[in-house]
């Protein structure tokens, strides 16, 4: 049977560790911290858990053909609803602009917020957005990593207009300038670019594809991400993956020029003909894993980093304009924001992302009481090098509040606030220096300097939001697909995927099913495809 060790138990690696258990691998997950997730962790505030990493689910197709490779299906293990409204925009008390999961609804409210003019920019605008992304979708977002010409082989050689379509050459800023006439809706759809942690000032207008995905559909899921890490965590076991918390990989072992296996800090020798490593991939290159990895990869530039993030958790009482799940509050001075970031300061005028946890999807009100909230303001990846003290920290929550405020909301807080600096993603992911999305997607040629699957040492391969095809919960998951298959490919005697059967629950239980199930009901091993 031949061995896999998956490297941390984030989304990237509990699909890889539940993919290659499906085929019948004998997987181990190492994951340093107490409980599944990775950066979609949950941390304790007063009287709640609240979600502390990512908060926005698209793509849900991805993860439907997960589970059903592992023979399971994804709603029977979280409780997904379509969100009717994507997110909620503000500017000041008096602008807002909700975006819908309809197009026709989201064409009339950017109509009735900025005019019949804007109304057809917007109609335009996703028109292109929907274009490029049609094109990259198969070759590229869940394609393996190849350069521009492989790009264009895939797209077809004889569709050289399709590789100029994508608008590669030209950045996100400007062309959303030849877009939108209101300054307001081209700031809106430059925050796209956010969601890869880059600046719209310099990232390409590909990025346009980002607004397409999420119009296509958000869900929101009951319990949040991390209830989605702990279903994948669930399904792993069930295939017959093995789960090691609390335990970090102190050395990668290589023998003969090719993957050995892992040794852990308390010493334990874990051969294994495969290690995916779900972590960033600086953290190879900067011998966190020993020195006979180093050379594996690159090793990202700090001016390449991605943008790191200041984030409040807390419970509070909200006041002023009714929220929705996801809410954005943005700065007066959109330049002057990634001006700061660029030089490395945390924004004196930052834009607010504000995550309503108990907000429903029906739009009504949340239930009575406090209320648990995530906000996120944007920071520069420096926290393997700046240490950022109580009064930064007074002075960006404060900066925070202010932007709440110009737009009429304030939150009273009703427990201490747990506060998140890139220090604390430099420790969470170490050799990022808190970047939360790996490389900037800065530059023409940023997409394809990510790293691939594979790296320069046999059996040892990468997985996660850092290595391609890029940031964001369903990428790390096709990221965790790709590696996968590139150890098929490589070692020839792993079969191919089948469903398995799979009865008994697992760590999340079937929403459709939870209200009945037993406290006494037990569960079985997952059957397991047989490597031929």
């Amino acid at each position: 049977m031949r061995r896999a060790v998956v490297i941390g138990a984030g989304i990237g690696g509990l699909t890889a560790a539940a993919l290659l258990a499906a085929r019948g691998v004998d997987v181990t997950v190492v994951e340093k911290e107490s409980a599944p997730g990775g950066k979609a962790r949950r941390h304790p505030v007063g009287n709640s858990l609240i979600d502390a990493g990512p908060t926005v689910f698209t793509l849900r197709d991805v993860f439907d053909s997960i589970f059903a490779e592992c023979g399971a299906a994804l709603d029977d293990h979280v409780r997904l609803t379509q969100a009717n409204i994507l997110a909620r925009h503000a500017w000041n008390d008096g602008e807002r602009l909700d975006l819908f999961a309809d197009a026709r609804e989201s064409e009339a409210a950017v109509g009735a917020f900025a005019g019949a003019e804007s109304a057809r920019d917007f109609r335009n605008f996703a028109a292109e957005a929907r274009r490029i992304h049609d094109i990259l979708d198969e070759p590229f977002l869940r394609g393996s990593k190849t350069w521009p010409p492989g790009l264009m082989w895939r797209i077809g050689l004889w569709r050289l207009g399709a590789l100029i379509a994508i608008r590669p050459y030209e950045t996100l800023w400007k062309v959303l300038g030849e877009h939108f006439r209101d300054p307001r809706l081209r700031q809106l759809f430059g925050r796209y670019s956010t969601y890869c942690g880059s600046s719209p000032f310099q990232t390409p207008a590909t990025l346009m594809l980002i607004a397409h995905v999420e119009a296509a559909g958000v869900w929101l899921i009951d319990g949040g991400i991390s209830a989605l890490a702990a279903a994948l965590a669930g399904l792993s076991e069930r295939c017959g993956a093995r789960l090691r918390y609390g335990e970090s990989v102190a050395r990668i072992r290589v023998e003969r020029g090719r993957v050995a296996g892992v040794i852990t800090d308390s010493g334990d020798h874990l051969p294994a003909d495969v290690v995916i490593a779900n972590a960033d991939p600086s953290a190879l290159a900067d011998g966190r894993f020993g020195e006979d990895v180093r050379r594996a990869v690159s090793k990202t530039a700090a001016s390449n980093r991605s943008l790191s993030a200041l984030t409040w958790l807390m419970e509070a009482e909200a006041e002023g304009p009714p929220l929705v799940r996801h809410n954005v509050f943005f700065s007066p001075d959109y330049r002057a924001e990634f001006d700061d970031l660029a030089r490395g300061q945390s924004p004196s005028c930052p834009s607010v992302y504000l995550c309503a946890l108990d907000q429903p999807a029906d739009e009504g009100p949340a239930s009575a009481g406090p209320q648990r909230f995530q906000l996120i303001v944007n920071a520069p990846p420096n926290g393997d090098r700046h240490l950022y003290e109580t009064e930064e920290i007074d002075r960006c929550t404060q900066a925070m509040q202010a932007r709440l405020a110009a737009c009429g909301v304030r939150l009273r807080p009703t427990s201490d606030p747990h506060i998140a600096t890139p220090n604390d993603f430099e420790r969470l992911c170490p050799s990022t220096g808190g970047a939360l999305y790996g490389r900037a997607s800065h530059g023409w040629a940023a997409s394809f300097l990510r790293q691939s699957s594979r790296t320069r040492i046999p059996g040892l391969y990468c997985a996660g939001g850092s290595t391609h095809p890029g940031a964001g919960v369903p990428m790390a998951a096709l990221s965790a697909r790709l590696a996968v298959e590139a150890v098929a490919k490589d070692l020839a005697s792993i079969g191919r995927s089948h469903p398995v059967a799979m009865p008994g629950g697992i760590s999340t239980r079937s929403a459709r099913t939870a209200a009945m199930a037993s406290p006494s009901s037990g569960s079985s091993a997952a059957s397991s495809v047989p490597i031929t």
